[in-house]
């Protein structure tokens, strides 16, 4: 277990729940009523229109809250799911740290179409090479290795991604696996609970840098064949643009979880149950200038 990653998890969780990043939390026990979007009132007028079903948007420097569209509503999330496997991994493991791939994982990962890393069993790679084989190409494969390895046991570390969620404040949110595929009801999470895990992995170097890579490639050793893995995050390359994780099942719709750093901001939000997987990105990119723009005003 590596105690550097353990004491700032820690350490950020107190301040997600005391600090800045509670600052578009406060009206959790008093949601809007549904259908509602909440904005600043300086620029709310010329919000860009938002379809998905639920939607929130934060300054994550300031706390400012720029949207909010039924946050606190509890739905799938799909892979968003993965950003909490990240951020658990790393609060049990070194980056450097080496994990062996199983035929089990593969073969988890092979059913209910999946998204897969196409990891081969008996290959040994690194903590940080499988969390780019989880986030970038949104690997079930390398979910369950990670999960299998760090519960240890897949049931033990969902146990873990559950009480991580518990100290990060997030109290609408249950994990049921470590994929967000709707096995076993595939949990729940919302808008708000999404967008305070979004901070808490870019508070991480690690996640950050990985978040916001579009392509990865791991050459080949005597442990492992080579892997190429692209980012299906579409805003990477655009301004500012920090990732952070996509995500799609029939019950969840199209889900996105997006940052950028634009001047002395940085904006996350996330969008659920979005019926198109074009328009998430075309409106994330939107609101991120929408509220870049009100920033500087």
């Amino acid at each position: 277990m590596h105690v550097t990653h353990r004491l700032r998890g820690a350490l950020l969780a107190l301040a997600l729940a005391g600090g800045v990043a509670t600052a578009g939390a406060t009206a959790a026990h008093a949601a809007p009523p549904a259908g509602v979007v909440q904005a600043a009132p300086a620029h709310a007028a010329d919000a860009p229109q938002v379809l998905a079903k639920a939607a929130h948007l934060v300054d994550a420097t300031t706390g400012q809250v720029h949207l909010s569209k039924d946050a606190d509503l509890r739905r799938p999330v799909a892979s968003l799911t993965k950003m909490m496997t990240a951020y658990v991994v790393l609060q049990e493991a070194d980056p450097a740290d080496k994990v062996t791939v199983t035929s089990a994982d593969v073969s988890y990962a092979s059913r209910g179409g999946a998204a897969v890393a196409y990891l081969r069993a008996g290959d040994t790679l690194t903590v940080e090479d499988l969390l780019y084989a989880l986030m970038l190409p949104s690997g079930a494969d390398a979910a369950h290795t990670l999960a299998r390895a760090f519960g240890p046991g897949v049931e033990a570390f969902v146990d873990k991604m559950n009480a991580t969620a518990r100290q990060l404040g997030m109290n609408d949110t249950l994990y049921v696996n470590a994929d967000g595929m709707p096995y076993g009801g595939g949990g729940h999470s919302t808008a708000r609970d999404q967008v305070r895990l979004a901070q808490a992995v870019l508070a991480d170097p690690t996640l950050k840098k990985v978040t916001s890579t579009r392509y990865h490639t791991v050459p080949a050793t005597s442990e492992h064949r080579s892997y190429s893995w692209r980012n299906t995050n579409r805003l990477l390359g655009s301004y500012g643009a920090l990732g952070v994780k996509t995500g799609y099942t029939r019950a969840a719709g199209f889900t996105l979880a997006f940052a950028a750093e634009r001047g002395d901001s940085t904006l996350v939000g996330v969008l659920l149950g979005e019926t198109s997987s074009t328009r998430r990105f075309q409106t994330a990119g939107a609101l991120l200038d929408w509220a870049a723009a009100a920033a500087r005003r």
